[in-house]
């Protein structure tokens, strides 16, 4: 890791450093990490491990475990009883990370590409690192490190040879975008859209939109802003910090736009993607192969993408092309009696009614029921009862032939299912998951095609292994 001394690293973070008891072969001047952990278990050779009070755990704990592990510093609140090694003593653990994160950021020459978004952050930074990949060394966002834990771990991920670093952006308040944009410090601004999601603290798509801006704060003095046109919110910035925002969308109000558009069900789509930018007009087709009409917008971005790190439009197909489902989001399982459609990482409003789409479009055999089993939305704010209803008769309208719905919220839900007159499938609640996974044997039939979604504080992760067990996966 560049510049990552001992000596550098506690400069960095503002903290004290011991070296009485340094084996002789570290020194701090010169001994580089090779890399920044919080997790024990991961250490090995030539770490630095930051020790954290967690809610359950405290790092403090495994400290002599490191060191033997390999470990040549700790950072840490409290000086070890017994050090076996270096170790710099900071205020507070959880800031030293995002110190750091920033310091190492300001010491690398990779580009970055920082998503952010209600919905469709992970996809997108799927599809913008799998285009990205066809011409340079690119380092993504792993797993749902996004927040201000997770960034500054995946910053400290990024190695000298990396060339871009896609990084998914979240949060959930006002201030924490801002505190993201400072570590990242994007060369690339991408937002996916401005949905319902997070009202609970930022009250209004409005305030969404604000807390989402604040990517701007600390973005490169030559940065890139990539939206999504079609989103009313995002549509109406025209300029920021003297920065022309380039759009995509499905219509040609954007400089990159899809033409044309087929759905292929569970096998995806294809689309005509056309490029009306000063410095390139071109047009060529894509094959999208994650269901869901709302990745044709995943797959724009990343065209955009492509096209501002000058990728050709040939590199830009085959990165679209070999773009791979993430557990529970699209993720399409076949057993040999069901077909699953694990969407159950997040849900909000807008994200659920898509997966809706998803479900009533998908063409099935005759004998093939539709089924959506639902969990709670949660962070929705005051509305949170009328968006859980509405979500409810939505999905009656598309006459689903089983609508299932868990937890407290959804009761609303069942209400939204059971208000359409015309709809002729049948609606289950249950309380809990516990209740659910106790009757689903009952409520599930060979051949049914079902859908999976909830917020992710449901674990209904549960729910798709409960249904993959009940049929061997194929």
């Amino acid at each position: 890791m560049k510049n990552m001394t001992l000596k550098k690293i506690a400069q960095a973070v503002g903290g004290v450093l011991c070296t009485e008891y340094m084996p002789p072969h570290i020194n701090a001047d010169q001994t580089q990490a090779v890399q920044v952990v919080l997790d024990s278990r991961k250490v090995e050779q030539g770490y630095v491990f930051i020790a954290t009070c967690g809610e359950r755990v405290d790092g403090h704990n495994f400290i002599d475990a490191v060191f033997d592990a390999g470990a040549i510093g700790v950072i840490c609140e409290k000086a070890p009883e017994n050090p076996k090694g270096a170790y710099i003593v900071v205020k507070d653990s959880f800031q030293a990370l995002k110190d750091l994160a920033k310091y190492y950021r300001a010491q690398l020459a990779v580009k970055v590409v920082g998503i952010t978004g209600s919905v469709g952050k992970t996809s997108t930074k799927e599809f913008v690192a799998s285009v990205l990949s066809e011409k340079y060394a690119v380092l993504k966002t792993e797993g749902n490190y996004n927040n201000e834990i997770g960034l500054p771990l995946t910053v400290l991920r990024i190695q000298e040879d990396c060339e871009v670093a896609v990084l998914e952006m979240g949060i959930s308040d006002f201030g924490e975008m801002h505190r993201l944009s400072e570590i990242a410090k994007p060369d690339v601004c991408l937002i996916t859209n401005i949905g319902q999601c997070h009202l609970e603290n930022l009250g209004t798509r409005d305030g969404i939109l604000k807390a989402k801006s604040e990517l701007f704060d600390f973005m490169k003095k030559d940065a890139k802003i990539c939206l999504n046109g079609d989103d009313d919110k995002l549509a109406s910035i025209r300029e920021v910090k003297g920065i022309f925002p380039v759009f995509f969308g499905t219509t040609e109000h954007s400089q990159i736009y899809a033409a044309e558009y087929e759905n292929r069900g569970l096998e995806g789509s294809s689309a005509k993607i056309s490029v009306r930018m000063e410095q390139r007009t071109e047009d060529f087709r894509v094959q999208i192969p994650l269901p869901g009409e709302h990745m044709i917008h995943n797959a724009l971005a990343a065209a955009a993408v492509g096209v501002l790190f000058a990728l050709s439009s040939e590199q830009i197909q085959a990165g679209i092309s070999k773009v791979e489902p993430v557990g529970g989001r699209s993720h399409v399982i076949r057993t040999d009696t069901l077909t699953l459609l694990d969407d159950c990482y997040n849900a909000n409003p807008v994200s659920m009614k898509s997966a809706i789409d998803l479900l009533s479009m998908t063409e099935c055999v005759p004998c093939r029921r539709k089924v959506a089993i639902f969990g709670d939305m949660f962070e929705l704010g005051g509305d949170e009862a009328a968006l859980h209803y509405e979500v409810g008769a939505y999905a009656a309208e598309k006459d689903l032939d089983v609508i299932i719905c868990v937890g407290e919220l959804c009761r609303s839900m069942v209400e939204g299912a059971q208000q359409s007159k015309d709809y002729q499938g049948s609606i289950h609640y249950f309380q809990d998951k516990t209740k659910l996974l106790a009757a689903l044997e009952n409520l599930i039939k060979d051949g049914d095609m079902i859908l999976v979604k909830a917020s992710h504080s449901m674990h209904f992760e549960e729910v798709i292994d409960t249904l993959v067990r009940s049929g061997r996966s194929t």
